[in-house]
């Protein structure tokens, strides 16, 4: 029995697309993350005419989450089927997905979107020493299909995700709630900027952390009057 079309746009989509280039930073544990994507495709009446898309891709900080436990899919400007399609994917690849374990929310934006006519080997190898001139850690460059193309993003975010799961998961586990992260930062900017020490003081003091960290606080204190 033939799968329904959308199934199959959705299978095809993602069987007949090629994560070129992945970003080479990792997504952020405790704070939000943007992939500045292009996407190449080839237009499916036309020949010799290729579809150049650049935008953004925003995934925000991991929550402790299982896929099964989602109420709501976690994919904002997607269309509704085919995020439904995706959920259903995560699912049932939940165990190779450690990060998905932690769960975020995405939103994804076109920024624009350009044909050339041109073979889409040449259009790959510009677009491809274009990013690599701008020497950008978090862009990425996507060859897929013109329809469905959002699916190709999906695709490039299953791989994103699947290459940071270890280190985010690694840094969720020992600090769960993100206070250690917070703490960390802020004496770093009390390092460089004294009028940040009361921020810093009343930041642990609000996680009644103040005790544990007194010592590092005081000598940070006296390095400034030093």
């Amino acid at each position: 029995m033939a799968p329904p079309p959308k199934e199959f746009d959705f299978w095809y989509a993602v069987n007949n697309t090629d994560v070129l280039e992945l970003p080479r930073g990792q997504l952020e544990t405790f704070g939000s993350t943007q992939i500045n994507y292009r996407l190449i495709t080839e237009l499916m009446d036309s020949i010799g005419q290729v579809r150049v898309r650049e935008g953004r891709i925003q995934s925000f900080r991991p929550e402790i989450l299982t896929p099964q436990s989602f109420t709501d899919s976690p994919l904002e400007g997607f269309q509704a089927g085919q995020a439904e399609d995706f959920m259903r994917w995560l699912r049932q690849h939940e165990s190779d997905l450690v990060l998905l374990k932690y769960g975020f929310k995405i939103r994804h934006e076109t920024v624009t979107e350009s044909v050339v006519h041109d073979s889409v080997e040449n259009v790959v190898e510009r677009v491809r020493a274009d990013l690599k001139a701008k020497a950008d850690p978090l862009s990425a460059l996507v060859l897929g299909v013109d329809e469905p193309w959002e699916v190709c993003l999906l695709k490039l975010l299953y791989e994103v995700v699947k290459r940071s799961a270890p280190s985010n998961a690694r840094d969720l586990r020992a600090d769960p709630d993100g206070s250690r992260h917070k703490i960390e930062r802020a004496f770093r900017q009390a390092a460089h900027d004294r009028t940040q020490l009361a921020p810093l003081a009343q930041l642990l003091t609000r996680l009644e952390k103040f005790e544990d960290y007194e010592d590092r606080f005081f000598a940070l204190v006296h390095s400034h009057k030093s």
